[in-house]
């Protein structure tokens, strides 16, 4: 049994993510190895004098992160190969034969069900970062620099990704970017110089997504999503591109077997994953799940940006990748175009550094789980025909359509009313039930109720009282 000698702090609360954050530390550093059976709750709180529930709460963060796995007879031990670090960079991607893009387009409340609510970008919070940088910064800041991004938000990314993250960065592995979109599209190009890439892709996955995957030059192979996320066991490709922390468009969070699953797929091959952080910021009903890169940090290639958080419109995002794969892709970005603006990059650091990031974060998750509740509560009375899926986080929710309703039909029905629909069937490479995405982000807590009444008249055709 481990002697963990975890330390505590009383005063600054938070004891469970202390305690996770400790034997995270340890599992990284490799004073714990893998398969090391860890002390049973009961004895770690008693040893830590702290409750049992502060404990299991700590081992489940973890087991749910992958870093720890928990079996009833054998305790709760580290994942086995979980800091294992092979030697040499990820290896390259595949090409795929795409989703068609015939979705409805329309939009009241947002013109795709994944946009945040623009109305309330921290405008003034914002502009005194600017004003900061424009008084502050001198101005040979502002002559061409590092492509990779300015070292001052690097700096502060990796500290943030670190904390809140629980990714395994530092600055110089770090290249800002114009998005994930970019992110990926300079990862693919870097990994798919020496050969033809064969990129496996969740499905259905963003019918957005595909084009751009493919100009990257991947040859794409669609591997299914299920209730635990994508189906680690049909996976063949040289790399996968996934979205762990809430599967687009399914709404699905990748279970802990799944992640530990697609470890040992990508060690056994020399190969990469992808990892889109896609929604990280907005979990609702439990603490985020940490990425996938924190794990291995010598297999995945993090992708994030400010998009969902703040504003797609920013077009500030970023790369985390092993030390020799982030120099090349950073060559990359400065053949391309010579880095992102830097007067949003020195902004961007500074709204971090004094906790405007945080903040804004913290209002939105309030504000979009008032919003995601007023439409499930609902759907739930108007509509208890229709399945609502993946609520736990982000900004949309997928809803499968019971029998005789039609995507095309339902996504004008809700678009006419003022939702951000999009039909599932164009996202799909293999058939699947019937289903649309709806966003409830720009969709006022106060309307849900009357946008679902009128669905339900325009789809079943009777009147309301």
């Amino acid at each position: 049994m481990a002697d963990l000698h975890i330390q505590i702090n009383r005063d600054e609360g938070g004891i469970a993510g202390q305690i996770a954050s400790g034997l995270r530390e340890s599992i990284r550093g490799g004073r714990l190895t893998p398969g090391t059976r860890l002390p049973a709750t009961r004895d770690l709180a008693t040893d830590l004098q702290v409750s049992r529930g502060v404990v299991v709460e700590a081992y489940e963060q973890l087991v749910a992160e992958g870093f720890l796995v928990s079996k009833v007879g054998v305790g709760t031990q580290v994942t086995p190969k979980a800091t294992a670090r092979a030697a040499g960079r990820p290896k390259a991607s595949p090409r795929r034969e795409p989703a068609p893009s015939n979705s409805v387009c329309g939009p009241y409340y947002g013109h795709r069900p994944t946009s945040p609510d623009l109305s309330h970008f921290p405008r003034e919070r914002w502009l005194a970062s600017v004003r900061h940088v424009l008084t502050t910064v001198p101005s040979d800041a502002l002559d061409y620099g590092d492509p990779g991004g300015v070292p001052e938000l690097r700096e502060e990314l990796a500290g943030y990704l670190r904390r809140v993250r629980a990714a395994d960065v530092r600055p110089e592995n770090l290249v800002i970017v114009g998005g994930v979109a970019q992110g990926l599209s300079l990862v693919l190009h870097v990994l798919g110089r020496q050969r033809p890439l064969r990129l496996a892709v969740e499905d259905p996955t963003s019918h957005r997504q595909v084009p751009l995957l493919k100009r990257a030059g991947a040859h794409l192979v669609p591997v299914p999503v299920d209730e635990e996320g994508l189906d680690v066991r049909r996976l063949s490709g040289d790399a996968v591109v996934v979205t762990p922390a809430h599967q687009y468009p399914t709404g699905v969070v990748l279970s802990p077997p799944r992640r530990a699953a697609l470890m040992e797929w990508a060690y056994a091959g020399d190969r990469a994953i992808l990892e889109d952080d896609y929604d990280a910021e907005f979990r609702f009903d439990r603490d985020p799940v940490g990425c996938l890169q924190g794990l291995a940090p010598d297999r995945v290639i993090l992708s994030g940006s400010v998009s969902k958080a703040m504003a797609p419109g920013l077009r500030l995002g970023w790369v985390a990748a092993p030390p020799d794969l982030a120099e090349a892709v950073r060559r990359a970005r400065g053949e391309l175009d010579l880095g992102s603006p830097v007067i949003e990059q020195y902004a961007l650091a500074h709204f971090l550094r004094t906790g405007g990031y945080d903040k804004h974060l913290r209002r939105m998750r309030r504000e979009y789980r008032r919003r995601r509740d007023a439409l499930v509560t609902a759907l739930g009375e108007e509509l208890p025909e229709v399945r609502v899926r993946g609520i736990d986080a982000g900004l949309h929710v997928y809803l499968e359509l019971p029998d005789g309703w039609d995507e095309l039909r339902t996504t004008r029905a809700a678009q006419e009313l003022g939702l951000s629909t999009e039909p599932v069937g164009p996202m799909r490479e293999s058939p699947g039930p019937a289903a649309v995405v709806v966003g409830f982000a720009r969709l006022p807590a106060h309307k849900a109720a009357e946008a679902v009444r009128g669905l339900k008249v325009r789809m079943s055709g009777q009147n309301v009282d």
